[in-house]
């Protein structure tokens, strides 16, 4: 039910939905030393309500930010750009507004201008609209640490990016938000990206099992062996694997490289004994890897 709430909510372009605040936390506890002396901007956000604002207003002094902007989507009603640089962080409501003549879109000259200050982004973009907001992300070249669907993975223009190590899974899953009439919803499938180094893209899988031919069938369509669970990746294969995507969790690049996505030399789903295992991600073993 909780994944067929997020594909509810791309159909139907719904795109109302609030992070809690200890999501935030939770998530933020792995980033501090990235924010001293920055500008963060949570582009999706009405002071009014986002905690995003919340935390960062509150951390203000906690993180040494340099300053907070938030603004946030209203088609038909007022837009403002808020601004903080310090003073009452207890006081949400502390802050410079600024009217905008637009809605607040983030792809709008006036959030675009928001955006070209910032040095970090923060925030929980439209689930609808993901694939534009990183483009734009990329586009500027900012850091940032957003939330989407897991999904994401699977994207043809987003799986190249964590294969450049461009971007990266988080830490955690929120599972649940905060509609505008104030009720949960569930989802499944939701973690965040960044590309803010973390000390958990640089810890090594333990690996202890062994190849052998018949564990690790060869695909009829790749020259690769198929490896159906990441804690069973063999420790004495040089080639090419088929893992499961849930490995891009555990993905260190300085131990393995991303290869390829699902598909085989034939441009259709790897299979192998004419069956298709569940999306695959092809990976190597990073040949400057030493296992200590």
């Amino acid at each position: 039910m909780a994944n067929a709430n997020l594909t509810a909510a791309k159909v139907n372009k719904n795109d109302e939905f609030y992070t809690r605040l200890e999501d935030i936390e939770r998530e933020m506890a792995h980033y501090k030393p990235h924010f001293k002396g920055k500008v963060v901007y949570c582009n999706c956000d009405d002071a009014t309500w986002s905690n995003f604002w919340r935390y960062f207003h509150l951390s203000f002094a906690h993180l040494g930010l340099k300053k907070l902007i938030s603004t946030g989507y209203n088609p038909g009603g007022t837009s403002y750009k808020a601004e903080y640089v310090g003073g009452n962080d207890t006081d949400i409501t502390a802050c410079v507004k600024t009217e905008f003549v637009g809605d607040g879109d983030f792809r709008s000259e006036e959030s675009v201008e928001c955006l070209k200050e910032a040095d970090i982004v923060v925030t929980n973009p439209p689930f609808s609209l993901f694939r534009e907001y990183v483009a734009q992300l990329m586009e500027y070249n900012k850091k940032f640490l957003i939330i989407g669907s897991k999904n994401a993975i699977t994207y043809k223009d987003f799986f190249p990016l964590l294969k450049e190590n461009k971007v990266w899974i988080g830490y955690n899953s929120p599972s649940e938000f905060t509609t505008p009439n104030m009720t949960t919803q569930k989802f499944g499938n939701i973690g965040w990206y960044t590309n803010l180094d973390i000390s958990k893209r640089h810890e090594t899988i333990d690996l202890f099992k062994k190849y052998t031919p018949e564990e690790y069938p060869t695909y009829d369509n790749y020259d690769a062996i198929n490896v159906d669970r990441v804690a069973y990746i063999p420790k004495d294969y040089d080639g090419v694997m088929g893992v499961p995507i849930t490995f891009l969790d555990k993905y260190n690049p300085a131990q393995f490289e991303l290869i390829k996505f699902r598909k085989g030399d034939d441009d259709k789903d790897l299979r192998y004994n004419g069956k298709e295992p569940y999306f695959r991600i092809l990976i190597k073993r990073n040949p400057n890897f030493v296992d200590e």
